[in-house]
């Protein structure tokens, strides 16, 4: 036995990193992800990135993700800006496209729903039925059987 008090092993050199960078970018990711409720997330994700830039800053450390997260949060809110806004402008052919859909038994008349739907969502915003048909599924309306 010795008589040196006991130290505590560490496996490598001591990190002088902040957290709040790598939480910063899982929330600005997650709102990327997570429609309509993104622009909250990605709000948190920036400010959470800005504030580990600013520990690190003070306590002259790295914020590994923090930038990141600034970024892509800042993406995720024009995407929820984005689709926020196309739900708001269709609002009425959503509507009637939900009310045609909840009472659609059979998959002929589940068509005709997506059909009128493609032809309002056209007219609406000056587009080709076919363009309508490709940006619809991402705005959470399912156009087609699968």
């Amino acid at each position: 036995m010795s008589n040196e008090p006991s130290s505590t092993r560490s496996d490598g050199p001591e990190s002088n990193a902040e957290r709040g960078g790598l939480w910063g970018l899982f929330f600005s990711t997650a709102g990327l992800f997570l429609q309509p409720f993104g622009v909250l997330l990605s709000i948190f994700g920036i400010a959470q990135g800005q504030r580990a830039r600013r520990a690190a800053r003070q306590n002259q450390a790295t914020a590994p993700g923090a930038t990141m997260s600034v970024i892509i949060g800042g993406l995720g809110v024009a995407l929820s800006i984005v689709y926020i806004s196309f739900n708001i402008v269709l609002w009425d052919e959503r509507s009637a496209w939900d009310s045609c859909s909840s009472q659609a038994h059979t998959v002929k008349i589940q068509d005709q729903c997506d059909a009128t739907l493609q032809q309002a969502v056209s007219e609406r915003l000056g587009i080709s039925e076919e363009r309508a048909e490709s940006f619809l599924p991402a705005l959470g309306m399912s156009v087609g059987t699968p």
